[in-house]
């Protein structure tokens, strides 16, 4: 049936939607989301999220590759503190300067072309480090592929809500940090296993796959339906809901309830526009949640994570630190994918808050609680300098550490984790989803690169400058080290990380709305009469 002929119908349900329906209208809507065919939009999330798969892998490219770059017998290639400092931590810069580029493409090429776009920087610098015959290619690689990563970062959690209904759209938000997940534990895997057939160059040959997957499936995708009719592309709005619901369902009846959204926007954002709640609650709301997540200190504790376990005696061997991390990781973003739209998202945002506030804290607790033998002298030397300390008698205690750790990044990828990305993509309207997108994205690189120029002073302060030249001294020595004269300890880093999640719990209680199973129309719609009706 064409949708001029259900036009009295559609503007009446349309109607209800926007002021919040009755029992009647949501018993049709449930109907309506039973009928749906969901084969397509799978296939399309997958095609995109590869574009986070690729972002995993880049973002821990330098675990395996430092050690070898350290021995390398080209001096031109060869690793030095201050250069393999750079190489970790330019990625973060990338990221975030990609973030700020998306604020422009991802309303002037759309989501879709905006994460197609990323597979270019991603494949020259991928190429430029297969191929490195100095240093400064090395970075230039890295700093292009974090840029790559920064605005997927930003156009994949937008394309995905903007795609899906909500009946999926909470699993399916969860999808980014699953894949991002498998992409870092697949580069763990080809270092670890087949680090004997594949060099460091290869690894990065490695890298383009995934992107060139990518490209290749999202030329067969339709772009966002939202985004077309912001553009005035009715037609091609219509045809691409009619792909992703499936031509035999009342997919028309949705199309007429985005439209009548959309026509009540235009197509750009003023500056005077800015003052509207309607507006800046939500870009705050954001903001603040991506600022809160870093701040957490889960990318300290993932980068510091190998020195962390050295300082605290566990009984755990390095090489599979990272994976095992990967693998909780895993395990509890899908949790967290099949939980968000049958609990919600303001439960999993507070136990993951919760999980991670006694994390920190018995970590804190701990370490400033460690036995005589790890005196805050010896065990703040092991962040720096670990390689020749004598073997520990096994203690069972150091499984608190382990334990504390492990239950963290569960926790956060619970719900802080994945969460985040999926409310910014949510209730963000639609006039700013693309700018604001990209203002979250460099929010959160900027504090997660701050961060962890500060982690280090913080723990040792500077008298241990220059004592060591190894691997652990190459990752945590910052590119640009804040001075403190006198080290605070590893307990107060994990302390302030408690406080954080301790704030994070009274910022999900007071601020966060609950978005299950409401459309993003219907989002929209509460941030613009605030009506509390929407959250019953």
């Amino acid at each position: 049936m064409e949708p001029s002929a259900r036009e009295p119908l559609l503007r009446k349900t349309s109607s209800s939607y926007q002021t919040f329906p009755g029992s009647t209208v949501r018993r049709l809507d449930r109907e309506y989301l039973r009928s749906l065919h969901n084969k397509r939009l799978y296939l399309a999330v997958f095609a995109a999220v590869l574009g986070n798969f690729s972002f995993g892998f880049a973002l821990v490219y330098p675990s395996p590759v430092i050690p070898a770059l350290e021995a390398h017998p080209s001096p031109a290639l060869r690793l030095d503190q201050h250069t393999a400092s750079w190489f970790g931590s330019v990625f973060t810069l990338g990221a975030a300067a990609g973030g700020l580029s998306t604020m422009l493409l991802n309303d002037c090429l759309g989501r879709k072309l905006s994460i197609m776009f990323s597979a270019l920087p991603s494949v020259v610098g991928y190429a430029l480090m297969a191929g490195a015959q100095g240093v400064w290619m090395l970075l230039l690689g890295r700093v292009l592929t974090g840029y790559a990563g920064g605005v997927t970062s930003a156009s994949i959690p937008v394309y995905i809500s903007e795609i899906s209904h909500p009946g999926v759209r909470g699993m399916l938000g969860a999808c980014p940090q699953i894949m991002a997940v498998l992409g870092s534990l697949g580069l763990y895997a080809l270092g670890k296993y087949l680090g004997l057939v594949l060099d460091w160059r290869w690894l990065a040959v490695a890298g383009e796959v995934p992107v060139l997957a990518m490209i290749i499936l999202l030329c067969f995708m339709p772009n966002s339906p939202r985004f077309l009719l912001s553009q005035g592309q009715e037609d091609e709005a219509l045809r691409s809901l009619c792909w992703l619901r499936g031509r035999d369902t009342d997919y028309a009846q949705e199309y007429e309830q985005i439209k009548d959204s959309v026509r009540k926007q235009s197509h750009r954002i003023s500056c005077a526009e800015i003052k509207d709640p309607f507006i800046y609650k939500p870009i705050l709301i954001a903001g603040v949640m991506r600022f809160l997540q870093q701040l957490s200190g889960v990318t300290c504790i993932l980068v510091y994570l190998q020195s962390i376990f050295k300082k605290t005696s566990v009984i755990l061997e390095p090489q599979y630190d990272a994976a095992l991390v990967g693998l909780v990781r895993l395990f509890s973003v899908a949790i967290a994918a099949v939980s968000m739209d049958k609990a919600g998202r303001k439960i999993l945002l507070f136990v993951s808050a919760g999980v991670m506030l006694v994390s920190n804290l018995t970590m804190g607790i701990y370490i400033y609680h460690m036995p005589d033998s790890h005196n805050s002298t010896i065990a703040n030397q092991t962040l720096v300098s670990s390689a020749n300390l004598p073997a520990e008698p096994t203690n069972y205690i150091t499984l608190i550490p382990l334990l504390a750790t492990m239950f963290f990044i569960m926790g956060y990828a619970l719900g802080w984790g994945p969460i985040t990305w999926l409310l910014m993509s949510e209730i963000l309207p639609l006039k700013a989803r693309g700018v604001a997108s990209g203002l979250c994205v460099i929010v959160s690189w900027l504090t997660a690169f701050t961060l962890t120029q500060f982690f280090l002073p913080v723990v040792v302060g500077t008298a241990q400058e220059g004592a060591s030249s190894s691997l652990s001294l190459h990752l945590l020595t910052p590119a640009f080290c804040p001075v403190f004269q006198n080290a605070f300890g590893l307990e107060v880093p994990f302390l302030f990380f408690a406080v954080i999640s301790a704030g994070n719990i009274l910022f999900t209680g007071c601020c966060v709305p609950e978005t299950k199973g409401r459309s993003l129309e219907q989002i929209e719609a509460f941030f613009r009469t605030g009506r509390r009706s929407f959250m019953r």
